[in-house]
């Protein structure tokens, strides 16, 4: 959510922003938010003017009571209570036009970063670079769920008697594998100096609101019957939820914190939700990084955080590629994302296995996670990233790990994770 004083001193700003990312159809609200402050900056100035103006009264009513002026103090109370009564609906009118403005500007994207490529779509992101070099063996490599099968590791027909699709049961060493991975990348982390977290699973919507776009939520998800808690899609909800409504000392920051947790999403219009694998599913474990910061360091933390996963990938022997994603693939609050790509011997393509975001004071601003600092109070900046998420990262490691037998080569770093094997048959 991007300051209404920013947009309402640069509203050409904000609608040339809202045009790089395609949205054409949200330009009208700039101009209604702007309307709707006009009208409630006057309101609020004739509500000001009335208490003022009753509390000069109420005064003058005691004065004309000790001096025995019955008369002229009771058309003054008389004065006091219709004023009273244009307060009582100035301030309902207030409160009315608050929160329309607010339903408006969190609607309204966050100003991108002039680095940010412009295109409509995720078909428009751009390849940043490179790390690793992709092989495709002189053998025919399965598909991942055929991988799992042999080596008996998924049970996905039982999973779909007990939770329909989207679900699935991982077994023995590749169970294990799964394990292995997320405690492994916990442990890379806390070596690069992050602290870590196990959050809450389940957060209220005022939380929600506060991590993520009307769209999003829709699409994401899951909300518990009765009560105001979702299920969490990625611990960075909870995670950046951790600060809400607190004022931080300046000397206290970074706050880089990585958390393990089980993630929920309704995956709403996925394609592919129905097919036979594990690319998308509606349950998943994640290890994730997030950070909040200064704002003149948000971009420094982007740069490192995606080199995280990277970094993370390549010790398990698994090349990737960066990709800048554009303007019209960003979500609303985001101002600069890079996703982190996983390449695919099967498919002869790199494949999403992580993203990175720098949301600028977005998230801040709508949760109310100020700094303190020589200069006063100032929003933070958050950013988030994804460490590893099995089982999509598995479909990587084993595709680039497979053995023309069927096997599967156990890394260096991970065998100790795996009771030193070396190898799964």
């Amino acid at each position: 959510m991007i300051d209404l004083k920013f947009l309402r001193e640069n509203p050409e700003i904000v609608k040339e922003n809202i045009r790089k990312k395609f949205q054409d159809h949200k330009l009208e609200l700039v101009d209604e938010v702007i309307a709707l402050d006009i009208e409630n900056r006057n309101a609020k100035q004739e509500a000001d003017n009335l208490r003022h103006e009753r509390n000069t009264m109420s005064k003058q009513i005691g004065s004309l009571m000790s001096q025995g002026k019955k008369e002229e103090a009771m058309e003054l109370r008389k004065k006091v209570t219709e004023q009273s009564d244009r307060l009582k609906a100035l301030e309902e009118k207030e409160a009315e036009l608050n929160e329309r403005i607010t339903q408006i500007m969190m609607t309204i994207p966050n100003i991108i970063d002039p680095s940010v490529p412009i295109g409509k779509d995720d078909s428009e992101n751009v390849e940043v670079q490179k790390y690793g070099e992709p092989v495709v063996p002189d053998f025919e490599i399965p598909y991942h769920i055929d991988i799992m099968e042999k080596l008996n590791g998924i049970d996905l027909d039982s999973a779909r008697r007990v939770a329909g699709n989207g679900f699935y049961y991982l077994m023995g060493d590749i169970a294990r594998l799964h394990s292995a991975v997320i405690s492994y990348a916990r442990d890379f982390m806390i070596d690069r100096g992050f602290t870590y977290c196990i959050p809450p699973f389940m957060i209220r919507s005022e939380v929600v609101t506060g991590v993520m776009s009307f769209a999003e939520m829709e699409s994401m998800m899951y909300k518990i019957e009765g009560e105001d808690l979702y299920l969490i899609g990625t611990s960075e909800h909870s995670m950046i939820g951790k600060f809400i409504d607190t004022i931080i000392s300046e000397e206290n920051l970074p706050q880089t914190l990585t958390s393990y947790s089980p993630c929920f999403r309704k995956e709403k219009g996925a394609h592919g939700i129905e097919e036979r694998g594990v690319y998308r599913i509606h349950q998943f474990e994640k290890q994730e990084m997030i950070v909040v910061c200064k704002p003149e360091d948000s971009m420094m933390w982007f740069d490192k955080l995606w080199q995280n996963t990277v970094d993370l990938f390549r010790s398990l022997d698994i090349p990737v590629r960066t990709l800048e994603c554009c303007s019209g693939d960003l979500a609303d609050l985001k101002v600069k994302s890079v996703d982190v790509e996983a390449w695919s011997p099967r498919q002869k393509k790199y494949f999403e296995v992580g993203s990175c975001s720098n949301l600028g004071d977005a998230q801040a601003r709508r949760l109310k996670i100020r700094v303190v600092g020589e200069g006063g109070k100032y929003f933070a900046h958050t950013l988030n990233n994804t460490v590893v998420a099995p089982p999509r990262m598995l479909i990587a490691f084993l595709e680039n790990n497979l053995n023309p037998d069927g096997s599967v080569n156990i890394p260096v770093a991970l065998q100790p994770y795996m009771g030193g094997k070396t190898i799964i048959k």
